[in-house]
């Protein structure tokens, strides 16, 4: 806990660490003052590797929380749990998209080595095939920017182990995706050049409205701040689709690899899109659940992520 230099303040707690997991105890803190800050509990460990709770298996407390205003007396116990090594979400997004962004470019200009050495460096004749290459590196440097520029994280970091299960997830569909979409033996959609400028209406409304959510996401907290507010539409008619979903950012998502699986007609893609759907129905449900939670003015004909229905 970080102490605050704060010579107003008359009362003085006595605070007593343990292990979450064996109760063993693992120090104890006397004449602490009323304000702190959980990151120098158990100085052994970073802040963002600690988690400090009222009970064993309850939520971590929050960096803001402060002593006085939590349901203890001035004798406290307090219980430790490591978190592991810790990684910033922004590595972990950059790392993450940029693999897809790579990858992808290694099977549209063939190098050696992924077909047959005769169509080493060539070009596909299929202007689809093309235009799939634009939409996917797009899609990837948009996050990219995305992340370095737009996005605000409630949490700074996240366990590395998750950095190897995301770039897992994110290279290994990438590169199933590519190598059948710039296969030398690929065939376009059944319904030709109508079915592949439909997709790619579809694809683009989809990611300006993807964007215009992060925007709007990011102008409701400020900079440096964890602020948590009610998202509502803007004057941008992208946003208005708040009214009827939680996590619009991610019906944008769906409907943009909807976009790219109907510009490729191609498996992999159309499975992508699949799990991708399943792991966001499980974020935006989440995130939903969070705001009826929080808000007790929660717009109540929201749905998650798909309006009416899901």
């Amino acid at each position: 806990l970080k102490h605050y230099n704060d010579e107003t303040a008359v009362v003085f707690f006595e605070v007593e660490i343990l292990d979450a997991k064996t109760k063993d105890k693992l120090c104890f803190l006397d004449k602490v003052r009323p304000a702190l800050h959980s990151g120098t509990f158990y100085p052994q460990w970073y802040p963002a590797r600690q988690s400090i709770r009222l009970d064993p298996k309850g939520k971590s407390l929050k960096d803001e929380d402060v002593l006085q205003h939590l349901p203890v007396g001035t004798t406290a116990t307090f219980y430790f749990r490591d978190l592991g090594a810790q990684i910033s979400w922004v590595t972990v997004f950059l790392t993450e998209y940029a693999g897809p962004l790579l990858i992808y470019l290694m099977f549209y200009f063939r190098v050696p080595f992924i077909y047959a050495p005769k169509y080493d460096f060539t070009t596909s004749k299929h202007w689809v095939v093309h235009l799939a290459c634009m939409c996917h590196s797009f899609h990837y440097v948009k996050r990219l920017l995305e992340t370095l520029f737009v996005h605000r994280f409630s949490h700074g970091t996240m366990p590395l182990r998750n950095i190897f299960k995301n770039c897992t997830y994110y290279w290994g569909f990438a590169a199933w995706m590519a190598y059948y979409i710039n296969h030398p033996l690929y065939t376009p959609p059944i319904y030709g050049e109508q079915q592949v400028k439909m997709a790619l209406i579809i694809f683009l409304f989809c990611q300006i409205g993807n964007f215009s959510i992060h925007i709007a996401l990011r102008n409701l907290r400020p900079p440096g701040s964890k602020t948590r507010k009610i998202p509502y539409p803007t004057k941008n008619p992208f946003t208005w689709i708040f009214l009827l979903v939680s996590c619009p950012n991610y019906t944008y998502e769906l409907g943009s690899w909807l976009g790219f699986t109907l510009m490729t007609q191609c498996l992999p893609v159309a499975f992508f899109t699949l799990v991708g759907f399943i792991q966001m129905t499980v974020w935006a449900k989440g995130k939903h659940r969070s705001y009826l939670k929080e808000f007790r003015d929660y717009p109540p004909l929201r749905s998650p992520i798909l309006p009416f229905i899901l």
